[in-house]
């Protein structure tokens, strides 16, 4: 079983997520593989002291990339959208 720390690799800080949480308050992160939503849910409250509304999530394959002669394949990873109660927001960077 997957602790707090390991459950949340990094935030997912894309353009794509950037508008969602202009428009839904919805966030991204990039999440373990085997983690499931309950576990993320109760990750994301307890590290950033918030309430969560809802979790999707996704796996995205790996791709084919041409590395040189041969091609090699990137590893598949899963991404986590995190909804808040309206008026809460976490902020990545916070003191940079």
């Amino acid at each position: 079983m997957a602790t707090l720390e390991n459950v949340l690799k990094k935030p997912l800080i894309t353009e794509k997520t950037s508008v969602a949480t202009d428009n839904y308050n919805r966030f991204g992160f990039v999440v373990d593989l085997k983690a499931n939503k309950h576990q993320i849910k109760n990750a994301v409250e307890a590290l950033y002291d918030v309430k969560v509304l809802n979790v999707k999530t996704n796996i995205t394959p790996g791709k084919i990339k041409r590395a040189g002669k041969g091609v090699k394949k990137t590893s598949k990873f899963k991404k986590a959208f995190v909804q808040l109660a309206e008026g809460q927001k976490i902020e990545f960077f916070k003191g940079v």
